[in-house]
């Protein structure tokens, strides 16, 4: 598995990269050569912010913590990354030999923040192809990615459609005519 490790608006030692890469190396258990390891880390208010992102074939997992040690935040996404695998393991392996395509992330995200002039400002934006899949599949995919909702195309009705988590736990479809 390769590793690339990117930082934000800090630097660290080599030492700490080479532990990095060496701690999430260790998640190249359960992936083929092919797969690719992003770890982001920054920095805000004495935490440190680490974002780990797998991607293998079609499949993305990814994992997020904060702490005041790079080393704990970084162990604690290692932990959120394995649970993830094991939670989806018995799920995908039904849904691959049922011959569904479970399929990356396809969905377009924008995170955007109102600053003091109420003028929306778009901050960051992501674009992914959408693939056909049924809703199952694309809760499945938002639990994967670790996100509140999730764009797809629905292969039931054709049309695009957003699975999102409810904070009874539970979830809700919009069809989207």
């Amino acid at each position: 598995m390769k590793v690339n490790i990117y930082t934000r608006k800090l630097t660290i030692q080599d030492a700490k990269k080479d532990m990095i890469t060496k701690k999430v190396s260790k998640l190249g258990k359960f992936f083929d050569d092919s797969a690719e390891a992003n770890v982001v880390v920054s920095e805000q208010r004495d935490h440190m912010i680490v974002e780990i992102t797998i991607t293998s074939g079609d499949m993305i997992y990814r994992a997020e913590n904060r702490d005041t040690e790079l080393y704990n935040a970084v162990d604690e996404n290692i932990e959120a990354i394995e649970r993830q695998i094991r939670k989806n393991k018995t799920r995908l392996a039904r849904r691959l030999r049922q011959g569904l395509d479970v399929a990356a992330p396809d969905t377009f995200f924008v995170d955007a923040s109102e600053n003091d002039d109420s003028e929306i400002r778009i901050v960051r934006t992501k674009t992914h192809h959408i693939k056909p899949m049924n809703p199952e599949e694309a809760v499945l995919q938002m639990n994967l990615v670790n996100h509140s909702f999730y764009v797809f195309l629905n292969s039931e009705t054709d049309k695009t459609a957003i699975v999102y988590r409810r904070k009874q736990g539970d979830y809700g479809l919009i069809d989207i005519e």
